[in-house]
């Protein structure tokens, strides 16, 4: 595995997904404008390509920054790490390892559960009464 994988965080993008009161007290949530510089958390898995974290409404998606393949390929951060690789991995291109790319998805979860720890609970929760009724 490459030594020098960082976690990078993009301040500007801290706050989350932008939200409105709506009529009656529901909650409107706006998409953003996406581009390149539409992420939350980043790993540079190789010169090209990064795993990015980013605000998806009420979660942190993970994906490819480059996506060639198949646009709008994430998951959210609370899924397994390889399971969230196996999804995005058409869009990863040549140059980067399964191992890098599930170092930095890893990476990327450890800082989203630090910032989200309710909504990782929540889930955590949930998916241990599902397993529990099957």
């Amino acid at each position: 595995m490459r030594s020098e994988l960082q976690l990078e965080v993009n301040e500007d993008h801290a706050n989350g997904t932008p939200r409105l009161q709506g009529p009656g007290g529901g909650v409107i949530m706006i998409t953003p404008p996406i581009g390149e510089d539409y992420w939350l958390f980043r790993v540079w898995v190789s010169k090209k390509q990064a795993v990015i974290g980013f605000h998806k409404f009420n979660t942190i998606g993970i994906g490819f920054a480059r996506e060639k393949k198949d646009w709008n390929t994430n998951l959210p951060f609370t899924g397994d790490a390889e399971r969230i690789y196996e999804h995005i991995q058409d869009n990863k291109g040549k140059k980067p390892t399964r191992e890098d790319c599930v170092a930095a998805i890893r990476m990327i979860q450890e800082a989203a559960e630090q910032l989200m720890p309710e909504h990782a609970a929540r889930v955590r929760e949930y998916n241990s009464r599902e397993r529990g009724a099957t």
